[in-house]
């Protein structure tokens, strides 16, 4: 295996507080530096050496490539963590690389905050959509989104508004002119941020410190699901059986970064159980009841599940756009406007027969590639002197749609 000191790229993390020795060893033979210019200034740069401005990076990667000494290539906090390593490392291979870490800014900013962070979720959000970052936000209580032009700390709170979120900005971590700002998603909505920013993290302040961790980041998908409806709290049997659920999270396929919709949501099942796999998840219900039992059921589970409380599809109204949706029941308009919505995949779940047809129909021009199935359980039921027999479950049509 090739030894650190025949490696060609010195990967050097700068953060202020944390420049090692060793690090500015390696930068005193380097015959060319590879940095934003703001670095050129910061650091001691040898006179001797190429220079090299980091604008586009398959520019600076050629650049490399074609240099014949000593390569140090100069990025924030620590390059193996959305950084720049993965492409020089694309481009070179990692036998090429030493890398010299220093303290990446999501453990800065959450020094910064002098909350833990084993339990954080951290998402990237820069070059990239925001929508997963938002979605992360609204599921879990403590996320770190990495900004970038265009996906700041403005347009996250614009895609958070009435969540009750907070936000840290934190700017410039561990160079000249640091600084943390703290707000609401609704002040920050309507606050321009100036210079280039590091880490927006957002917070539900009611579930700051969690319990102690053996995993980091987001929870394990859970052991199990299409739990038995006793799990639920539910009213007069009327609640999506665990056979419908096993098959809807199937074809919905919710999870971190997706947002999704339970329209006509009862009880609250099939919302808690796509929480549960990591999604935000909007539960639209008309009945106040069984709004109120629809948080108990997500506070009983420890998921955050947003409520309205509103007929669909007028409630549908200045919601944002889901990824998935699952229909639980409601008349053939409320079908329609879902599928408008240009989810990803749509799942609907029907009793009566005339329906059916209908349903596949709308989905299929709305632009759906659409499969169905009858489920018609039998479960077993124990009688008096340890007998069973078989109790039927009233049948049920699931459709799926998903985009072509």
């Amino acid at each position: 295996m090739t030894g650190f000191a025949r490696r060609r790229i010195t990967v050097i993390g700068y953060h202020r507080d944390t420049m090692s020795a060793r690090a500015l060893d390696k930068l005193a033979t380097a015959t060319l530096v590879v940095a934003g210019e703001r670095y050129f200034d910061l650091l001691p740069v040898p006179e001797r050496a190429q220079r090299c401005a980091f604008g586009r990076l398959d520019t600076a990667l050629d650049v490399i490539a074609a240099h014949q000494g000593h390569v140090v290539v100069v990025a924030s906090g620590d390059p193996g963590f959305f950084g720049i390593v993965r492409a020089l490392a694309e481009r070179f291979g990692p036998d090429e690389l030493e890398v010299l870490p220093a303290l990446s800014s999501v453990a800065a900013a959450f020094s910064r905050l002098g909350l833990p962070w084993d339990d954080a979720v951290v998402v990237s959000a820069h070059g990239r959509d925001i929508r997963p970052a938002i979605n992360a936000c609204r599921a879990y209580p403590k996320v770190a989104v990495l900004t970038g032009p265009g996906t700041g700390p403005r347009e996250l709170a614009q895609g958070l508004a009435g969540t009750g979120r907070r936000l840290a900005v934190l700017s410039n971590l561990g160079e000249p002119g640091e600084s943390v700002v703290r707000m609401d998603v609704d002040e920050a909505a309507k606050t321009e941020f100036a210079g280039p920013l590091n880490v927006t993290v957002v917070l539900d302040e009611q579930r700051l410190v969690g319990q102690r961790r053996v995993f980091a980041g987001p929870p394990r998908a859970p052991r199990r699901w299409a739990l038995h409806e006793d799990a639920y709290e539910h009213r007069d049997s009327m609640i999506t059986k665990s056979e419908v659920r096993a098959l809807a999270l199937a074809k919905l396929g919710p999870g971190l970064g997706d947002l999704v919709w339970d329209v006509g949501a009862g009880s609250g099942s099939v919302a808690v159980e796509c929480a549960r796999f990591g999604a935000a998840v909007i539960a639209i219900e008309r009945d106040p009841q069984a709004c109120a039992m629809i948080r108990r059921n997500a506070q009983a589970h420890d998921v955050y599940v947003e409520v309205v409380e509103g007929s669909a599809p007028e409630a549908f109204a200045g919601l944002p756009d889901p990824d998935v949706i699952f229909v639980g029941g409601g008349a053939m308009e409320v079908i329609e406007a879902s599928a408008r919505r240009g989810a990803q995949r749509v799942v609907v779940a029907l009793t009566a027969l005339e329906r059916v047809s209908r349903t596949r129909r709308v989905l299929s021009r709305a632009g759906y590639a659409v499969g169905g199935v009858l489920l018609h359980a039998e479960r077993l039921t124990e009688l008096p002197g340890g007998v069973h027999r078989l109790a039927a479950v009233n049948p049920v049509f699931v459709l799926w749609g998903e985009r072509r």
